[in-house]
């Protein structure tokens, strides 16, 4: 016997119970990927144990060993989170309560309990993931709940699971305009309004805080950071060697890890009053919309240098710090979308030294004494201190393109004295490898520099023309001070490597045996395609549905003729909007009504007549005995009623021509219907 056909034959009680198990375990696996490993286990240990028990028909465990997994399941929540309180804690307890529940699926009552429970894990899948795929995950998950929930419902025997998910598909289109309302009209006011963001939560990306080696682990990464579109014909960008898109500046070095002095503002403050940037601009702006992926992080990524703060949603403020960047008033913890403008023709900083500078030139006492000595033998040479900083400059430049040096993802494991074992031993690095030690340098000769993250380059989606900046574009370069010019840009990677920021050459991570045979079975460039379309496609969603603000409900009402629209016009319209609804579905109702079943209704119309010349039958009478009591009670006159009831009962349970009910209806209307029991029996006008 094959498996469907053992499924059919399964009694109702067993095959609806496997199927509201699948369900409960489809809906937990969205959040897999971020449960703790004994809650994973422990569900699906409890969901294969109960299905095993239904498949046997045997019976459920006892309350006290429910109870004792309860306190289990309870236990290791607080040893995990310290708490049962909060996001993850919260979630991880209502996934433990969903799967030890269907051990007491007894009665119906257990059975709203755990509906209940699932459609509220359901939703607090959206507090991991707020993706398409998530989405659909979740879509399919409703309509499995909506199924299960259906079937509960109806009457007993056993009605097929397709005819509930008919049902159910059903109640979830015409629920859909209503959710398409509520999307596009419901007020969007911040910060009432979006997913609870969890600053503390780390996200792979950059950071206030650089050690040698973890930017090359992102090339490894080659999740999204971002997308851009730029508003120029054609949506193309600036240069390839002028695409620098700003990140955190790191100033303060022990001799291995790079921090920065201006740390996050996680509780939502602005600095009272941030130091300017000093920044003069020159050339026309580049103008270009940002999708900014979250980052926990509240840095505002922008190619260098914008002027003006990033136009953002309602709710988030923007300030520049004095080290050209653009802060965020609170950590980037969902899909963040805003305009900005920005100069690739640009000066900033003091054109003087002063004693800020100071933090500029520190060093670590003790460490890479051999860089110091190159630095000291660069400044006894007449010819370099004669040129001055730019000179300096120059030949550290020089000594990178001409001295042997590697631009690799191995560069291999570096010690104590990094910029010593990068310019004299190893003379391979990455990019954060190149722009320490060159800072390094710098400082030791008393020149003011600092290091400068953020992401290089992009790569052009042809699907949707907007530009994708990867985890695995992230890049470091340095600024030095110049007096009379302030801060300028350099970067070492491209004496190393000029590819890297001349022609977008990025390293690329080691090609598995399974990516290779792919390749070489199908055409190079069809998973790049594939990949493509797929971005674009969840670009779009990010567009449209997780970035859809306040600012473009109200361009909605200003489509719609509303000249100034505000929230209390969103409510006025969605009121609007759900009385007509109403309206819409009271209409349904009274058609619906008389379209079901015409014939019961024809019947109860005949009812009521008699029921109006004294004579009451019961509900459950049949037409041919109705006539009996018609025949009884008025006689002869009445004959036409008995003779139009028994045609109601050959129409009802005998093969009838078309239209036979249509003609009753009609007659219905010529009938002798008598006004009372004793009177006589006029024909109606």
């Amino acid at each position: 016997m094959s498996l469907r056909q053992t499924l059919a034959s399964l009694p109702r009680d067993t095959r609806d119970t496997l199927f509201l198990l699948a369900v409960i375990a489809w809906v937990i696996s969205a959040q897999l990927p971020t449960l703790p490993g004994w809650t994973t286990a422990l569900a699906a240990g409890v969901l294969a144990w109960r299905g095993w028990l239904t498949w046997h028909g045997r019976p459920l465990p006892s309350r006290w060993l429910t109870g004792a997994l309860l306190a289990l399941g309870v236990g290791l929540t607080l040893l995990t989170f310290r708490t049962i309180i909060g996001r993850e804690a919260g979630v991880t307890l209502i996934i433990v309560l969903l799967s030890l529940k269907t051990l007491e699926l007894r009665a119906r009552r257990d059975a709203m309990v755990i509906f209940f429970l699932g459609f509220f894990t359901l939703l607090s899948s959206f507090f991991v993931s707020q993706s398409l795929v998530t989405a659909a995950m979740m879509l399919i998950a409703l309509l499995g709940l909506l199924t299960a929930l259906v079937n509960a419902h109806l009457p007993v025997g056993r009605p097929p699971l397709a005819q509930s998910m008919r049902m159910a598909a059903r109640m979830a289109l015409l629920g859909a305009p209503i959710m398409l309302a509520l999307f596009l009209l419901f007020p969007r006011m911040a910060p009432l309004w979006g997913m609870p963001a969890d600053e503390a939560r780390g996200r792979s990306g950059l950071s206030g805080e650089m050690s040698i080696g973890n930017i090359a682990s992102l090339v490894l990464d080659e999740g999204v950071a971002m997308r851009v579109r730029f508003d120029t014909p054609g949506g193309q960008p600036p240069p390839q060697r002028d695409l620098y898109f700003r990140g955190p500046v790191l100033t303060v070095f022990d001799g291995r890890d790079w921090s920065s002095l201006m740390q996050p503002r996680m509780a939502g403050v602005m600095p009272a009053s941030p130091a300017p940037a000093q920044l003069e601009v020159r050339g026309e702006p580049v103008r270009y919309e940002v999708t900014l992926e979250p980052t926990r992080q509240p840095w505002l990524l922008t190619l260098d240098a914008a002027q003006d703060a990033p136009e953002l949603p309602p709710g988030t403020r923007a300030f520049m710090t004095p080290e050209l960047n653009w802060m965020a008033n609170r950590a980037v913890g969902e899909v963040l979308r805003y305009r900005a403008e920005s100069h690739v023709d640009f000066s900033h900083g003091p054109r003087q030294r002063t004693r800020q500078m100071q933090p500029y030139v520190q060093l670590p006492a003790g460490l890479n004494p051999r860089t110091l000595a190159l630095a000291a033998q660069m400044r006894a040479d007449p010819a370099l201190a004669a040129g001055g900083t730019q000179a300096f400059i120059d030949a550290a430049m020089e000594r990178l393109r001409t001295g042997g040096y590697t631009y690799t993802l191995e560069p291999g494991v570096y010690g104590q004295h990094t910029a010593d074992e990068f310019w004299f031993d190893a003379k391979a690095g990455f990019c954060e490898h190149i722009a320490s030690a060159f800072v390094v340098l710098m400082r030791a000769l008393d020149v003011p520099a600092r290091i400068v993250t953020g992401y290089q380059g992009g790569e052009l989606n042809g699907f949707d023309n907007y530009w994708t900046v990867r985890q695995a574009d992230a890049h470091a370069w340095s600024e030095v001070w110049l007096e009379g010019r302030g801060w300028v840009r350099v970067d070492p990677t491209g004496a190393v490597s000029p590819g890297r920021v001349g022609a977008y050459q990025r390293l690329q991570a080691p090609r598995g045996a399974l990516g290779s045979a792919f390749d070489a079975v199908i055409a190079p460039g069809f998973a790049q395609n594939l990949r493509a379309a797929w971005e674009a496609v969840n670009n779009r969603w990010n567009q449209w549905v997780l970035n859809y603000t306040q600012g473009r409900q109200l361009d909605l009402l200003r489509a719609l003729g509303v000249e100034s629209p505000s929230w209390q016009d969103l409510g006025r319209v969605l009121a609007g909007l759900v009385a007509i609804v109403a309206l819409a579905g009271v209409a349904w109702s009274w058609w619906d009504r008389s379209q079901h079943d015409p014939w019961l209704r024809l019947l109860a119309r005949a009812r009521r007549r008699l029921a109006r010349a004294g004579v009451a039958l019961p509900a459950h009478l049949p037409p041919r005995a109705m006539a009996g009591q018609v025949r009884d009670r008025f006689g002869a006159p009445a004959a036409p009623i008995a003779d139009w009831l028994l045609r109601m009962e050959q129409v009802r349970y005998a093969a009838q021509p078309a239209g036979a009910l249509a003609t009753l209806q009609r007659d219905f209307r010529t009938l002798p219907w008598p006004r009372t029991a004793a009177g006589p029996v006029p024909h109606p006008s």
